[in-house]
């Protein structure tokens, strides 16, 4: 056992949290695992038809992408109760392995990085949980948190969400982790995409606006965080500096 300040200290990891969907994943693990339970014939085929139109939208830029993931969410949520867990789970193991290389280079290359650097790695993501587990494990994770959807005894989703208010907070996350886990916030890194990440990026002694919407980017510009954008094969900071 590795001890540091004293007999019966045990020495602190530094950590390393990302968000995963559009951040480290190249789209969103609910929207894939949405379309894939209507692909199976486990949700019906009407399901297309909440988030079809603010698809078109986006696709058109007409319309937002998050208002695009908030029809998927509702979908999502409308029919997921009474839906077995071991059916979700099986169409969830099928999406990670169609899905599983649809990563950015970045990201992927700074997990690689920091996991060699022994930093605890942290992933939190708005999508089911039992999907985000999935993913990240491929990756390495240490800890994952995810939208945990209540099963009843026979095993199927209730539809409600466990721990909602948690999750609604990312910082909290963060906090909670630290604690549980032994971890340190010294040289700590953190990657986000959206503004509902800033609660986070505010703790971490590096903080990694990747691909950022438009409030992102602006609170990362006054906060003077760093920028980083992945185009095609090209990834550079805001400034120009190419990676």
């Amino acid at each position: 056992m590795r001890r540091s300040g004293g007999e019966g200290k045990i020495k602190k990891r530094k950590v390393a949290i990302f968000d995963i969907d559009g951040t480290i994943f190249r789209s969103s693990l609910l929207i894939e695992v949405t379309e894939a339970l209507i692909d199976q014939g486990i949700f019906p085929d009407v399901v297309r038809m909440v988030y079809a139109r603010s698809h078109r939208r986006w696709l058109d830029r007409k319309g937002s992408y998050d208002d695009y993931l908030r029809e998927v969410i509702r979908a999502f949520e409308g029919h997921i109760a009474g839906i077995r867990y071991q059916d979700f789970l099986r169409v969830a193991r099928s999406v990670i392995k169609f899905h599983r290389s649809r990563v950015y280079r970045y990201t992927r290359s700074l997990v690689r990085d920091l996991k060699k650097r022994g930093y605890f790695l942290l992933a939190i993501s708005k999508s089911p949980k039992g999907i985000v587990d999935l993913f990240a494990r491929n990756l390495g994770f240490d800890k994952v948190y995810g939208l945990l959807y209540e099963t009843d005894g026979r095993k199927r989703y209730t539809g409600n969400i466990l721990s909602f208010d948690l999750m609604s907070d990312k910082a909290k996350i963060l906090a909670r982790a630290i604690e549980k886990e032994n971890l340190t916030l010294r040289d700590s890194y953190g990657v986000g995409d959206s503004e509902s990440d800033i609660a986070f990026l505010r703790l971490v002694q590096n903080p990694i606006c990747f691909n950022p919407n438009s409030v992102l980017y602006r609170h990362a510009k006054r906060a003077k965080w760093k920028v980083v954008v992945e185009r095609k094969d090209v990834v550079y900071e805001l400034n120009g500096k190419k990676e």
